[in-house]
């Protein structure tokens, strides 16, 4: 896939001043990084370009401040990021105008320089012409390594790559490829496992999904909903009882796209949603009225590792059910840990991403086992969903 991309292997930097698109919107306590993961993520894509002599400038956007807001500024993440890449980055006060040009004229081959909060101008997100071109002046090329913003259309993760020659960092190449083996062209058969809270948020997913894989499992509060569907009594259980028709509409999607689909026939029921509430697992037929489905059954958790054990590729977006809560996080951290030995043995290619996933694989601590776990939630959510996402178009050989 990266080939229909034009990436860092088809261009010599060597001299030329880089405009290169970056996700540092990380967490930040008291003006301190609390978490550098995405700053690691970036990290190679700024030192090879550095180490090829290119002079490196960084955009980014952090927060969604209104108009200039000294607690939304870089300058404390840009200290951050120069420690973790152990190589000094500059920081100039804005990112167009004066002090932007001003500190990359005074820039030399292989430095590394980071520009103010984009969003700092309301241009940025309205992917103002005028804006576009006040940053393209500042570059040779554009580089866009921040997948994590793909799917918006604002000036410097999209407008820039119809102003400059435009390639792909290697965070967005790397990611580019995990996806294209996901489900673009995948080893089959492919299995997708959905979960989370609600139906709701996710019926483009679902449609897209039934279309593209061979099996697909639904965990999570949105399992309720299908089970609801299907006349199924839950209880208290979270579910959106008038989503009946929609998950009606999914299934008889999957079932002439010829698409399984995998709903739980067990539970964890409990009466209160806290941790360590007394529970039990119960057979769908036996969910007391009271009670509330706060996680897939053993039954439930050996079907699902036998798909598993069936497919070549997995897909996975959402827990399978109140993970954040002993015992409940059981049905999710079971069969991350299985799909995690799976893909060390080489029989499974995983690929994973959203907040609540990555959070789950890492509490189960396999999130370092699967094949790639993207930490793009809404970009991650709309390719699954099957639609274009403009920074990533603008990449594509023309």
């Amino acid at each position: 896939m990266a080939k229909s991309f034009r990436t860092l292997d088809d261009v010599d930097v060597k001299g030329k001043r880089v405009l290169l698109r970056v996700d540092l919107n990380v967490p930040m306590e008291n003006g301190r990084v609390t978490d550098a993961t995405r700053l690691e993520r970036v990290a190679p894509t700024i030192t090879e370009l550095s180490d090829k002599g290119g002079k490196v400038i960084l955009l980014a956007h952090f927060g969604r401040p209104k108009g200039r807001d000294e607690k939304e500024s870089l300058k404390p993440v840009a200290a951050e990021l120069s420690r973790v890449i152990k190589r000094q980055v500059g920081f100039a006060a804005d990112c167009v105008g004066e002090p932007a040009s001003k500190a990359i004229g005074a820039m030399k081959d292989g430095d590394i320089l980071c520009l103010e909060n984009t969003r700092f101008h309301k241009e940025e997100e309205k992917n103002d012409p005028a804006f576009v071109d006040e940053l393209a002046k500042l570059g040779d090329i554009w580089v866009n390594d921040a997948f994590s913003a793909a799917h918006r259309a604002h000036a410097s993760t999209e407008g820039l790559g119809h102003k400059l020659p435009a390639y792909a960092g290697r965070t967005m190449q790397a990611e580019l490829d995990a996806l294209n083996k996901a489900l673009d062209a995948p080893a089959k058969p492919v299995i997708a496992i959905i979960g989370g809270a609600k139906v709701s948020t996710k019926i483009d997913l679902l449609e897209n999904l039934v279309c593209k894989v061979d099996a697909l499992v639904i965990g999570g509060g949105m399992a309720n909903t299908f089970l609801h569907a299907q006349g199924v009594p839950v209880g208290k259980s979270l579910a959106e009882k008038d989503l009946a028709a929609t998950a009606q509409r999914i299934m008889e999607k999957a079932e002439s796209a010829n698409c399984a689909i995998i709903l739980p026939v067990d539970a964890v029921v409990a009466n209160q949603f806290v941790a360590n509430a007394p529970s039990h697992a119960y057979g769908l037929d036996a969910i007391p009225g009271d009670g509330m489905i706060l996680d897939v059954g053993p039954q439930s958790t050996a079907r699902i590792h036998a798909a598993i054990d069936d497919a070549a590729t997995l897909v996975w977006n959402g827990p399978l059910g109140a993970f954040e809560m002993t015992p409940f996080d059981r049905g999710t951290m079971v069969a991350a840990k299985h799909a995690a030995e799976r893909t060390k043995a080489k029989k499974l290619i995983s690929v994973a991403g959203g907040g609540d996933t990555v959070a789950a694989l890492n509490q189960a601590g396999v999130a370092g086992d699967f094949s790639y776990v993207s930490t793009a939630g809404g970009a991650f959510l709309e390719w699954m969903e099957g639609k274009p996402l403009p920074g990533v178009e603008v990449l594509r050989s023309r």
